[in-house]
């Protein structure tokens, strides 16, 4: 189980000793996780993003700042070595709004992080009541295993990664990902920005045993069309439905053609490949 999302007490007491990873491979992974949820991963001096960002401190160590997540931000390489050792006040003497927002959002509390842990350990908790085994870890571990073992992020393989991990192997095998779609609405009266009705939808949900978010197979054999299409159906009364695929939306598709696969149940299902 990922256990916690930030280590507070690093973050707190960046030389506290006892912790395993502290002076290992793993040392900064917990903090700048943390400050890259902190700050939007962007840079805080010039909003830069999509960029590589590097942990800043606001007090220059020369200065006598310290390590506590508190004097940290983030910087793009530009800003980082403009600022250099130079005071925040100096650095930013002409963007007093910047200063102000930067200066404030520093001292953010934990409760967030704190709140969160709390909420985990309690589910943590509930799991070694089961007697079964049950091994703990962080978030920062994790993407230290994926970034270690080259491994692309994707929601399953976060889990793969969570806890003491030495090897993965077939991790590019393909995983069921389920999306919650709905199952449509019961308005049937659209209306625009001012409240008042611009379009009608049909009245009844099924045309010719189609709804719509049906996963339908088309076959057509004839017009400027043909070919095989797999996908949901979204019907019309005139019984030409429009079949969204995997490379894009079909209009016009006529319901002979149609066979039904599954009903709509509120979910979509799609295998995904992942890449490195």
């Amino acid at each position: 189980m990922e256990l916690v999302r930030f280590d507070m007490q690093k973050m707190e007491s960046p030389e506290i000793a006892g912790v395993e990873y502290q002076h290992g491979e793993l040392q900064g992974y917990e903090v700048k996780e943390y400050l890259l949820e902190k700050w939007n991963r962007e840079c805080a001096y010039c909003n830069t993003n999509q960029v590589p960002l590097e942990v800043e401190h606001i007090v220059p160590k020369s200065k006598g700042g310290s390590n506590r997540v508190s004097n940290l931000t983030l910087a793009c390489n530009s800003c980082n070595q403009r600022k250099g050792s130079q005071p925040i006040e100096v650095f930013l003497s002409k963007k007093l709004e910047v200063l102000q927002k930067i200066t404030s959002k520093a001292k953010k509390p934990l409760k967030d992080a704190a709140s969160v842990n709390a909420t985990r350990w309690k589910l943590a908790n509930r799991l070694k009541e089961t007697n079964l085994p049950v091994e703990l870890a962080s978030g920062g571990k994790s993407k230290w295993n994926r970034t270690r073992l080259f491994i692309p992020k994707t929601h399953a393989l976060d889990a793969v990664c969570v806890g003491d991990v030495n090897l993965v192997v077939n991790w590019n095998i393909p995983t069921l990902e389920i999306k919650c779609t709905g199952r449509g609405s019961y308005k049937r009266t659209l209306v625009c920005k001012y409240g008042f009705p611009r379009a009608y939808l049909m009245r009844q949900k099924a045309v010719q045993g189609f709804q719509t978010g049906d996963l339908v197979k088309a076959v057509v054999t004839k017009g400027k069309k043909i070919g095989t299409y797999v996908g949901r159906v979204a019907v019309r009364a005139s019984g030409n439905f429009n079949i969204t695929t995997k490379e894009g939306t079909i209009q016009g598709i006529n319901h002979r053609y149609c066979e039904l696969i599954s009903r709509n149940d509120g979910y979509g299902y799609e295998f995904h490949v992942k890449t490195a």
